[in-house]
């Protein structure tokens, strides 16, 4: 899918380690299959009737054929959260039998599979405030649940907990991890409808509050936070995901207050609003987003300074306004490949970034509201405000490629901007390439800022004039402004996208399918041999 950096040795056994944390299939498992595949019936007609028979260690196998929600079903202790597909039993090995053609569709019986029409979507069961709406493949608080080789679309957001593609529910708001390894991959999630944002979709290959697994060989686009999200796991996430790609989202990837041991690798996020996004903020709780290692843990990759880390993968064209956007995620600054947003202690580290007009990569501080403000600033702006500075983060050995083009000031390869004094970032090997200096705010950081050493710096904004007009030009961008009713601090010639027309993008082409959806499956009428 994306021809990206050979994966140096200590990132393939970071991947093992992370693949490690999932329980390989039990011996002597049985396998339900769901619909008719080369003319041989399976048992069930209904995927969430073979999830119901199924027991833990247990294989549900899927036909090709567009499989309609004509009913959902909510977590206990979670009513407000209604799937088509739910999990609740460790263990489950759900696999389609063709990525491309083994399609979980949120529309209604008899409507054309992954209908743009109105009339043909479910928003899901009564909710006290109108329609919940619905989630897609929903696992709650099971571990070891794999889901494979499948696609997944028109799952919309309503008043409930709704809206998301696939989605490993580790107990939502709850504040704790509830949830224990998993494993995505050959995964495909969209919408192909946009009937405003009260019913968009929301977020597609998801997990929250959750400890350890792997999503590889992935798509996900068209949603109106994040075609990605890993969230509320903070310090134990121990995540990997490998070969994804996000496109036409608000964001690419999003990740609120999630650390520790992380690893994105080898993927790409082109043609979003912003095309990656993690950050502190209140919700998914408990804050901050902070990627140092824990006690004992070791980087996921040789000479990073932390153990979440950001490396080989590319980041081109996220100038997209005319996508689906709600909420923090509209807030997206525009033009922009990566943004660490209140985030600590990051590592970003041999990647490209491509034609992202404003910057290709930004730190920047998270103005938010409220409590808990967990390693924040309650009322750093008066009132009830809460700022979530960042620090400690490292871009190190990335190469930049006609960013900054919009030309307007600040606007370049990278940038930074703390409001609080703090550990420094650091940068360094970064060029243009070609191997030109890079465009930087401030002009010297490299200079300035060659190692993350600990080091408490001074707030940038008042010792640098440079980033002082940074923080002016992202905001403006962004539509925030940090006084309350004010409008956001654009100059007169400042020029920025803004939307005009919403646009649903169709699937790609041939996507890359399981080569062989029999393998590790026992026996079965399907699978005639059990494969190795």
């Amino acid at each position: 899918m994306l021809e990206t950096h050979k994966l140096p040795v200590a990132g393939i056994v970071a991947a093992l380690v992370a693949l490690a944390l999932v329980v390989a299939p039990a011996a002597g498992a049985s396998v339900l299959r769901v619909g008719t595949y080369h003319g041989i019936r399976g048992q069930f007609t209904s995927i969430q009737a073979a999830v119901d028979a199924a027991k833990p260690g247990d294989w549900i196998l899927i036909a090709p054929g567009d499989y309609k929600t004509s009913s959902s079903r909510a977590p206990a202790g979670a009513p407000d959260s209604p799937a088509g597909i739910l999990i609740s039993k460790p263990r489950l090995y759900l696999r389609g039998m063709n990525r491309n053609t083994v399609v979980i569709d949120g529309t209604k019986p008899g409507s054309p599979r992954c209908s743009r029409s109105k009339a043909a979507q479910s928003f899901g069961p009564a909710g006290k405030k109108g329609a919940l709406g619905l989630n897609g493949i929903e696992v709650w608080k099971a571990g070891d649940v794999w889901v494979q080789n499948l696609t997944v679309c028109n799952f919309l957001g309503g008043t409930g907990d709704a809206g998301n593609g696939i989605w490993w529910n580790g107990g939502d708001g709850s504040g704790k991890i509830g949830g224990h390894g998993y494993y995505g991959s050959y995964l495909t999630a969209t919408s192909m409808f946009f009937g405003g944002e009260k019913s968009a979709a929301t977020y597609g290959i998801f997990s929250s509050n959750w400890t350890g697994g792997t999503w590889d060989h992935s798509y996900a686009s068209n949603f109106n936070d994040s075609g990605y999200y890993i969230g509320a796991c903070r310090q134990q996430c121990h995540q990997t995901i490998d070969d994804a790609w996000g496109e036409f989202n608000a964001l690419g990837y999003s990740g609120s207050n999630s650390g520790g041991w992380m690893l994105i690798e080898n993927s790409r996020f082109d043609n979003n609003e912003d095309g990656f996004d993690t950050n502190s903020q209140n919700g998914d709780n408990p804050p901050p987003q902070n990627g140092a290692c824990p006690a004992g843990v070791q980087p996921p990759v040789a000479g990073a300074p932390s153990c979440w880390v950001l490396t080989h993968n590319v980041f081109d064209h996220n100038n997209n306004p005319n996508v689906p956007s709600a909420g923090a995620a509209a807030a997206g600054p525009y033009g922009t490949g990566l943004s660490l947003s209140g985030a600590r202690n990051d590592t970003v580290i041999d990647n490209v970034f491509d034609d992202n007009g404003a910057w290709g990569a930004i730190l920047v501080p998270y103005p938010d509201s409220g409590k808990p403000c967990t390693g924040g600033v309650l009322g750093w702006i008066g009132g009830n405000s809460c700022l979530f500075d960042e620090s400690g983060d490292a871009l190190i050995d990335n190469t930049f490629v006609h960013d900054g083009y919009f030309g307007n000031q600040t606007n370049g390869d990278f940038a930074l901007v703390n409001l609080e004094p703090g550990p420094t970032d650091c940068f360094s090997g970064n060029h243009e390439q070609g191997g030109a200096v890079v465009v930087s705010t401030p002009s010297n950081a490299e200079q300035l800022y060659p190692t993350c050493n600990g080091q408490t710096v001074a707030p940038s904004e008042s010792t640098s004039a440079q980033s002082y007009a940074f923080q002016q030009e992202v905001l403006c961008d962004s539509r925030v402004s940090l006084v309350p009713g004010a409008k956001p601090p654009c100059g007169a010639t400042d020029h920025y996208p803004r939307p005009s027309k919403i646009v649903m993008h169709p699937l790609p082409k041939h996507l890359a399918t399981m080569p062989n959806p029999c393998a590790g499956v026992p026996s079965n009428p399907w699978c005639r041999e059990k494969q190795a």
